[in-house]
């Protein structure tokens, strides 16, 4: 019997859901008998899901990571992230590619979808440039429960993720708290200026003119920029 505690159930208000195909239920899960494929099949249901204008993927540097990170698996090694991941190409879940990139290569697994098995003949062909698609490695730092991080809210409201932009997000996370980066891409919306540089301009003057939020809780940074020496700059 496991240690863990019983889970407390769902949080209640809006929940973000992953849709399985019914087939999955009739023609795949009665054949899986290994635990491990099934959690990393479900984990890539789960992880694709969320890449709604990134090429819709998982890398396998990304899985060993985030399968490390939420514990899904006993050992969590690459050799076994990644033997599960192969138990379900073989199995026909998945749909695996080797990319070559300017510094590096990847392995990518696709849904075996119309979607998927279309993306992976764009990417065959050429069709689609990889110079310009952002291939994550990794989970970003996990936000509050129930409160979506910033990569999900630029995607959501402003549009593509792209490396350069993902920096900035990375930076910006580091910087401002969570409750800043959620209200100032609403406020950013709310105005129509569906832009990162304007959502920047929000923060950096919330840092050094102050915001009260709820928590009352202050950027790491804030109280440096508010000083008086700072302010006559």
């Amino acid at each position: 019997m496991s240690d863990n505690p019983p889970f407390p159930g769902f949080p209640a208000g809006r929940l973000d859901y992953t849709p399985l195909p019914s087939a999955f239920f009739t023609r795949v899960l009665p054949h899986v008998d290994d635990l491990a494929e099934l959690k990393v099949t479900l984990y890539a249901f789960w992880k694709i899901r969320q890449k709604r204008r990134q090429l819709r993927c998982v890398s396998e540097r990304e899985a060993v990571g985030d399968v490390a990170r939420l514990r899904l698996l006993p050992g969590g090694t690459e050799d076994e992230v990644v033997g599960a991941l192969n138990g379900a190409v073989r199995r026909g879940t998945l749909l695996r590619a080797q990319v070559a990139l300017a510094e590096r290569e990847e392995v990518l697994y696709f849904l075996n979808s119309q979607s998927g098995r279309n993306t992976l003949a764009q990417l065959r062909s050429g069709e689609i440039d990889l110079d310009h698609v952002v291939i994550e490695v990794g989970l970003p730092a996990g936000p509050a429960e129930g409160r979506p991080n910033i990569f999900k809210l630029y995607e959501q409201n402003i549009g593509l993720l792209t490396p350069m932009i993902v920096d900035e997000l990375r930076a910006a996370d580091e910087r401002y708290p969570a409750e800043w980066l959620e209200a100032a891409v609403r406020l950013a919306v709310e105005y129509n200026r569906r832009s990162w540089r304007y959502v920047k301009r929000i923060l950096e003057r919330w840092e050094l003119e102050g915001r009260s939020d709820p928590a009352g809780r202050r950027s790491p940074r804030v109280a440096r920029a508010q000083r008086p020496d700072r302010a006559r700059r």
